[in-house]
């Protein structure tokens, strides 16, 4: 698309919930999303970058993204026989099933040679949520992001489960192309920067 004939533009952040029943292939056992983009990171096919800003401008290393993939505990345990206390370090893996949401950052454009509307989605980012020790929730943190136009390649290599028809398999580059997915808009370009829940309140 020619910079000219782009009449408007607004970029869009929105959250896809896997919890949600059009979401389900999110979370397909086989081969949930979040594997695949975890995988292609950590072999080094993808770049991630911080979750400081979502201009992916700033790249972190393979062992960063290690790091995030499990969290590490100290634990008091008690010997059996001679009743002695004795720490030890439990190193707990997150689970794809942690990752319960996704975050899109997109842009939408009225491309004004053809006269239509059109969206072209800039990057993802997991989402885990965080507890404190006794199990209540606290906050959702964004692992990392990828940049996406990087990752349609892997995500076309990639086969999505569609229901109802084993015998035809859509490409994840083919499902979030289509945007056969659901979600809610969280936040838009502002002056402020700041999130939709900020800056609006009841029914607006």
């Amino acid at each position: 698309v020619r910079e000219a004939d782009i009449f408007w533009e607004k970029k869009v952040w929105r959250v896809i919930d896997t919890r949600e029943k059009m979401n389900k292939p999110f979370v397909y056992p086989e081969r949930p999303m979040f594997s695949i983009v975890k995988d292609a990171v950590l072999n080094g096919e993808l770049v991630a970058y911080s979750v400081e800003n979502d201009k992916f401008t700033q790249p972190i290393s393979i062992e960063d993204v290690q790091s995030m993939m499990a969290t590490v505990d100290t634990i008091e345990t008690i010997d059996p026989e001679t009743y002695e206390s004795k720490l030890e370090i439990v190193v707990n893996e997150i689970n794809v099933l942690d990752v319960k949401r996704f975050r899109l950052k997109e842009i939408w454009y009225f491309d004004e040679q053809h006269s239509v509307m059109k969206v072209r989605i800039l990057g993802i980012a997991p989402i885990i949520d965080e507890y404190d020790d006794y199990g209540n929730f606290l906050y959702e943190r964004p692992l990392f992001w990828i940049y996406y136009p990087h990752a349609r390649e892997i995500f076309g290599r990639e086969d999505v489960f569609v229901e109802g028809n084993d015998a035809t398999r859509l490409s994840w580059e083919n499902i979030l192309e289509m945007r056969f997915f659901s979600s809610y808009i969280m936040k838009e370009s502002n002056v402020l920067d700041a999130r939709l829940n900020a800056l609006y309140t009841g029914v607006d």
